[in-house]
């Protein structure tokens, strides 16, 4: 799928409000979403159909303390996500919008992690992110903020506790997906964070990252396994 070159742009705040509402696609595309969940399923059996919120409505508003992020969201399954992704997103009303944790050294690399092979990304290398849950919504609201910081323990093993966050986000919109990004900075070195999430990624029995990779310039790119929208975001935060 073919999208618009990705555009950033700084966020105060985000907020997604919980509608309960059943989501066309799914039930439109029932037989075509079962046949591509059982194609997954047979290569990757360890699987699960979760539950995850999309979001519709999405636009960036002017507030007197900054711009805002907003929209509505509603709960999906996890096998028609999939699906919608994985056919090209052909309900263009829907938008995926997620959270990653920008982890930085202290020696100023940026640190991702690139996906284990049993995960629907296998291969790819993403900052540590996961699509909003239902256990993140708070008094009918998506909070990122608590997305990112589940996502970089699970996915590393480094904790909220461990890590400054930075106020704000910046938001890369690249087609149907919108990845909010918060910095999270921490006081060890890059070969430490990638030498400890080692450790951790060896310790799980189904981990969802195969290692962690620090990016120090440009010249550390990969074109083929980091998706557009990453590429963009770091050719913006690095050096010149």
């Amino acid at each position: 799928m073919n999208f618009a070159a990705p555009r950033i742009e700084e966020i105060s705040t985000i907020e997604f409000r919980l509608e309960r509402v059943p989501w066309p696609f799914a039930s439109a595309r029932a037989q075509d979403v079962e046949a591509h969940w059982a194609r997954l399923v047979s290569r990757h059996p360890d699987h699960y159909n979760g539950r995850v919120l999309l979001m519709r409505d999405v636009n960036v508003v002017a507030t007197p303390s900054g711009r805002r992020l907003e929209g509505r969201c509603f709960v999906a399954e996890y096998k028609a996500f999939l699906a919608w992704r994985d056919f090209g997103f052909p309900d263009r009303a829907i938008s995926n919008a997620f959270a990653m944790a920008v982890l930085r050294s202290a020696d100023g690399a940026f640190v991702l992690g690139e996906m284990g092979q049993t995960t629907a990304n296998a291969g790819q290398i993403y900052f540590p992110a996961g699509t909003p849950e239902p256990d993140d919504l708070v008094g009918g609201r998506v909070d990122l903020e608590r997305s990112v910081r589940r996502e970089l323990e699970e996915e590393t093993g480094i904790r909220a506790a461990e890590i400054t966050f930075e106020e704000g986000w910046t938001v890369v919109f690249q087609g149907q997906r919108i990845a909010c990004m918060k910095t999270a900075r921490s006081a060890h070195s890059a070969a430490e964070l990638v030498a400890r999430g080692a450790s951790f990624i060896a310790s799980e029995k189904q981990p969802e990252l195969a290692r962690l990779i620090a990016v120090s310039g440009v010249g550390d790119l990969d074109d083929k396994r980091m998706p557009d929208f990453i590429q963009t975001y770091l050719r913006h935060a690095l050096p010149a």
